[in-house]
């Protein structure tokens, strides 16, 4: 199979009710406090991966956790897996820093996250 490089999933964001009481939760479940603390993410980066908390399931309206892998080339990969039978669900947009994120479902209604760094 041809195609874009992945580097493999280091991204995997969880949809919080409560910001404050998952951020005590997590922070205790991976012995840290986080790295990035706002009142729209907090995320902790734990032995190359990035654990992020996004309260009510954010913009990307998230309602189960969502592994994101990390690819060199999201439009490509996009176009990849579209052929392969996914849907797309979340075009690729910039998140900040030039970093691109984009979501498909595969064809049982998994949501697979994919992100592009500058």
């Amino acid at each position: 199979m041809t195609g874009t490089s992945n580097y493999g999933i280091k991204t995997v964001l969880h949809p919080v009710s409560d910001l404050e009481k998952a951020k005590a939760l997590y922070g205790a479940l991976l012995g840290q406090a986080p790295q990035t603390d706002g009142p729209y993410y907090v995320g902790f980066e734990v032995a190359g991966q990035h654990i992020g908390l996004v309260p009510g399931g954010g913009p990307q309206r998230l309602t189960s956790p969502v592994a994101y892998w990390h690819v060199a080339d999201i439009h490509e990969k996009l176009a990849e897996l579209a052929s392969a039978g996914a849907t797309l669900r979340d075009a690729a947009s910039e998140v900040g820093g030039g970093r691109l994120v984009a979501t498909v479902v595969d064809r049982d209604g998994n949501v697979l996250g994919l992100i592009q760094d500058a």
